[in-house]
């Protein structure tokens, strides 16, 4: 078994204080700030800004990132690397930020990877990402502590998920007061994506014993916390215990992989612009069902144990419904309704979509075989 973790993280609300420490150990001179419009318009940035202004260190922003973040993003954020000459990226944002400064990092220390596509996979990559430091502001991608990123090819209408050892943050810093002013929406959506990944990672035929300590613990602090972040997004507590519980989903699912709800959830994004979150939210409990016919069903014990569910004498078909109805209660709790043809999706594009997830590489990793044919049934459900 093999498990990579990264090498330093800070929780709890101010904690990216310590940006400026960190700064001053490493002796770094020029911070590239990868951000978006909306955290500056909000002033979410400025909290981190006034840190590296007291710190003394010259900085730059690059805000141009979308919410499913492309190649174009990665290559014009390369441009204000090469003339700026940063030493260290700091991304305050969500996982598109973060995901986008990963594919930024990789590609200045990697420079045979420029054209950004190449990178789509298992990239042989030689050299470790220009420093990192990753400041999330959701709490449901885990890109602060995953080896992971998603980038868009949207030539290929595909998105890109990249797994590269090199790229995870150098450090990360779980700070609550950055995520106080998230929209409920986004709350609900990133939520259920951290629940997503912990889920999956319970699920997934690589989970082994490490994983599931790691996801576990992430579905039971999700199950309690989630809606009282979402209910009051000025509850710190809760806002801490979500910013912990998609980390720790994330320290799992970075080293066993996933299964199809991502891979189903990847062609909405890219051909559809359909945010992660909430695409994985639409199709959690609907996989979840399909893949109660696999070995992994014996699992779903340990995610009711994780909800505080009781399950007296009941058979393990039984026990798997219940915590499907669990889910379901929760994203439904924080306003989760969508369906697929609510953001423009026909039921021609069903068959394009099923072929692109069939060959997503999350694929691979879900404990019951499928089909392009199973996809398309799937996302009909959801539809």
């Amino acid at each position: 078994m093999k498990f990579i973790l990264n090498e330093t993280s800070y929780f709890g609300a101010g904690c990216v204080a310590n940006i400026a420490n960190e700064l001053s150990a490493k002796q770094f001179k020029k911070v590239l700030v990868c951000t978006d419009e909306s955290l500056i318009k909000f002033k979410v940035v400025d909290k981190v800004l006034d840190v590296i202004k007291k710190a003394g260190v010259e900085y730059k922003i690059f805000s141009k990132i979308q919410p499913n973040p492309t190649v174009k993003n990665v290559k014009d954020g390369l441009k204000v690397v090469e003339k700026f000459g940063a030493d260290v990226i700091i991304a305050v944002g969500g996982g598109s930020v973060i995901d986008t400064a990963k594919a930024i990092g990789i590609i200045v220390t990697n420079p045979e990877f420029s054209d950004v596509v190449s990178l789509d996979g298992t990239a042989p990559t030689k050299n470790k990402s220009l420093p990192l430091f990753a400041c999330p502001t959701t709490a449901g991608t885990a890109a602060e502590v995953t080896i992971n990123y998603v980038i868009t090819d949207t030539k290929r209408k595909k998105k890109m998920v990249c797994v590269d050892p090199n790229d995870i943050p150098m450090i990360a810093f779980m700070d609550a007061e950055l995520m106080v002013s998230m929209p409920k929406s986004i709350t609900s959506s990133t939520g259920m994506d951290a629940l997503t990944h912990a889920i999956e990672c319970v699920l997934t035929k690589g989970a082994n014993q490490m994983s599931d300590m790691f996801a576990l613990e992430s579905i039971r602090v999700i199950a309690t916390n989630l809606k009282r972040a979402y209910d009051n997004g000025a509850d710190i507590e809760a806002r801490e215990q979500m910013a912990y519980a998609q980390y720790v989903a994330g320290m799992g699912f970075s080293n066993v992989g996933l299964g199809i709800v991502h891979s189903l959830a990847h062609p909405l994004g890219a051909r559809f612009d359909v945010a992660h979150g909430l695409a994985n939210a639409i199709l959690l409990p609907t996989v979840m069902k399909y893949n109660m016919k696999s070995d992994a069903l014996p699992k779903y014990r340990l995610i009711a144990n994780a909800f505080n569910l009781k399950y007296n004498n009941l058979t393990d078909k039984q026990v798997a419904n219940r915590v499907i109805k669990a889910v379901e209660n929760l994203k439904a709790d924080v306003g989760i309704t969508a369906k697929l043809r609510d953001f423009g999706i026909k039921e021609k594009d069903l068959s394009v979509l099923a072929n692109d997830a069939y060959n997503d590489i999350c694929t691979g990793g879900n404990p019951r075989e499928t089909s392009v044919e199973d996809m398309i049934e799937l996302y009909k459900q959801v539809f």
